[in-house]
């Protein structure tokens, strides 16, 4: 059968009008951790006027059965048996020239939800040990540990995510005498959660400095043993801060200096 030359022409507009639109159409992924609460999405109008923006949602390549020939739309993820803390992925297919908002994107983020159920010192290779449950996506653990009057970050461990036991590590710098420490996570809310005080007494003894504490010199610290240290001038400016056993301080102008170092806050004068 011959096509007439109107008959190729309107052929070739459809097929271009059907190109144009799969090119025109956009898509927006989200991916998080299922929290068990549902997703709410404005859905604006097409540019064109006529519809809606949205043209399909999709849940972990499943189409969604959430009618979306409306404004606003609850997309209700417990019909996909999605268990708490496991991964998902929704696609918002939708119109050019428009772009519909989920309006709670922060709840496929992960929550901070562990529980602390054992904690352990391992003073030969100065290694803190703890282990977890209940958590529900992947956050970091920060390890604080108090001394010099602070809160001080001394170590940092990936979460696993996982709801069961996990298991952590995390080496620690310990200090002479009672040696605090606390777990500290944060989450997409931006408040911290932490763990309660974790203690342990170090017998080791007590690390010193000369010139010693009001002491003057006029080029050199040096520590009875290697110690974590911070120095810092007259008005709280932080001038050096480091892991050793002695701190070159000639290039320091005159004047009065405070040091935190092992679990000590003192002073010292350069000449």
């Amino acid at each position: 059968m011959k096509l007439s030359i109107k008959n190729i022409v309107c052929l070739l507009l459809v097929m271009l009008i059907g190109i144009s639109s799969a090119k025109a159409e956009k898509e927006m992924k989200i991916e998080g951790i299922f929290q068990g609460v549902n997703l709410y999405i404005m859905n604006p109008f097409a540019t064109t006027g006529v519809g809606f923006c949205i043209t399909k949602i999709t849940v972990n390549g499943k189409a969604a059965l959430d009618d979306t020939n409306r404004s606003s739309i609850e997309l209700n993820l417990s019909l996909y048996q999605l268990k708490k803390g496991e991964q998902i992925t929704v696609i918002i297919h939708h119109k050019d020239g428009c772009t519909p908002k989920v309006l709670n994107v922060d709840a496929l983020k992960p929550k901070s939800t562990f529980t602390l159920v054992s904690t352990k010192f391992d003073k030969t290779t100065n290694t803190f040990s703890f282990t977890t449950q209940g958590e529900i996506g992947s956050l970091p653990f920060e390890i604080e540990q108090f001394k010099w009057k602070k809160w001080v970050p001394v170590g940092k461990v990936q979460g696993k995510g996982t709801s069961g036991t996990n298991v952590y590590q995390v080496p620690i710098p310990l200090h002479s005498g009672i040696n605090k420490i606390r777990i500290k996570q944060l989450d997409c809310t931006r408040k911290p959660r932490y763990s309660n005080e974790i203690s342990w007494t170090n017998t080791v003894a007590e690390v010193t400095f000369k010139p010693g504490n009001n002491g003057s010199t006029d080029g050199k610290i040096t520590f009875s043993r290697s110690t974590d240290y911070e120095i810092y001038d007259f008005y709280g400016k932080r001038l050096k801060a480091g892991k050793g056993s002695s701190i070159d301080v000639s290039t320091f102008p005159k004047g009065t200096y405070f040091i935190n170092y092992d679990c000590k806050s003192e002073s010292f004068e350069k000449k």
